[in-house]
């Protein structure tokens, strides 16, 4: 928590978040994974503490609490459980737009504030894979009214949200990437589930296809201006998709480290009379991977202080974010793997969990090797959608 350099205030929320996680959302973390099932404790335990308003402004009833405190709540829920963790960071997405228009959604942010409304995104379509800011579908506006049918290949919480923050192609668009934002509700007509979640990680997340077929809605259920939905997508979700990621990643790393130290300090080997750290390349190992989740870290925290700077590398550090944090979890879990040997292979220790879930995020759009590229462009003076 020392490395987020948080005020009194703020830690106090992060120390509510870490007996939450330990006491809620921990003990399930196994159960979750294993039974590919909904971590409806955990979340029921953050939505009941007020953190499903964790960043909703304080005149929405939320805690009005910043992104550096939502990434240090989401270190500590992903160092438990990365499945809830990811839930929670989707969440958080879809406050951020119900926010940018509290004209159209202060309902939903009254009612997440309560611990009673869950959001996610749907943007993902099977037709464009991860270049999620150029959907396939289109909106039909007729007598009043939008009617969109879409495709969505992974929604988080899928069946589970409350509120579903959907892209689609603007119907008067000229390029791909002219879209719409809507605020689509669990209970409109049209809107269902097309499958079931079955991944190699993050198995609780729910993270299912779902349809939408000639769903109808107001003109108020717009988010975003007319055709720029791009500028929602970048501007105001961007930022906390990037770091809320970034920060489940390096508490996958964290609690791999954890898992590994104690092994290594209490596995002996008794033909020799002495404890697995008693090998220098085992120690070699831990360091390293101290080194790489601390450096994640502070790149992490830098990445706030330059949003909070307006810092002109601000939107430079925040594409990278998420590819430098991800690419640390996915190594520091290979070390762990390795230093812990057979017993790594065992799910009782908690590592290979660990292992799996940090690979999950590496292929969440923008995927490493999109964020490389848009970096890439960014540094050459390009736009980053050229």
């Amino acid at each position: 928590m020392e490395m987020y350099r948080l005020d009194p205030e703020q830690q106090s929320v992060v120390q509510e978040a870490r007996a939450i996680s330990e006491l809620k959302i921990a003990p399930h973390a196994t159960h979750v994974d294993e039974a590919e099932s909904f971590p409806v404790d955990g979340l029921g335990a953050l939505a009941r503490a007020g953190f499903l308003g964790l960043t909703i402004p304080k005149r929405y009833g939320g805690m009005g609490q910043s992104l550096r405190v939502a990434c240090a709540v989401l270190d500590e829920i992903g160092q438990r459980c990365a499945s809830t963790g990811m839930i929670f960071k989707m969440h958080l997405c879809g406050v951020a737009c119900y926010a940018a228009r509290p004209d159209r959604a202060e309902e939903q942010l009254r009612a997440a504030a309560e611990g009673q409304h869950l959001s996610t995104l749907a943007w993902s379509e099977s037709g464009s894979g991860s270049d999620f800011w150029m959907p396939i579908s289109r909106e039909i506006r007729e007598n009043g009214n939008i009617r969109i049918s879409a495709k969505k290949s992974f929604v988080t919480s899928a069946g589970h949200a409350d509120g579903y923050i959907v892209s689609t192609g603007w119907s008067e668009r000229s390029a791909p990437t002219e879209s719409m934002l809507y605020m689509v509700l669990k209970g409109d007509a049209g809107l269902s589930v097309a499958g079931r979640w079955r991944g190699l990680g993050l198995r609780g997340n729910a993270s299912a296809p779902m349809g939408l077929k000639d769903v109808s809605l107001a003109p108020e259920r717009a988010l975003s201006e007319a055709g720029r939905g791009l500028d929602m997508m970048l501007g105001t979700v961007l930022p906390v998709f990037q770091l809320a990621n970034a920060s489940i990643s390096v508490g996958i790393a964290e609690a791999a480290v954890g898992i590994t130290q104690k092994h290594l300090t209490t596995k002996r080997r008794e033909h020799v009379g002495e404890t697995l750290a008693g090998q220098p390349h085992q120690r070699a190992r831990l360091a390293r991977m101290r080194i790489e989740t601390d450096r994640a870290r502070a790149h992490l925290v830098t990445t706030l202080d330059a949003i909070e700077r307006a810092s002109v590398t601000a939107q430079l550090m925040v594409l990278e974010a998420k590819s430098s944090a991800n690419e640390t979890a996915v190594t520091v879990t290979d070390l762990a793997m390795r230093a812990c040997g057979g017993s790594a292979f065992r799910r009782d220790l908690g590592l290979e969990r660990l292992f799996r879930d940090a690979r999950a995020p590496i292929v969440m759009a923008p995927t490493t090797d999109q964020a490389h590229e848009f970096i890439g462009r960014a540094l050459c003076g390009m736009e980053l959608f050229g």
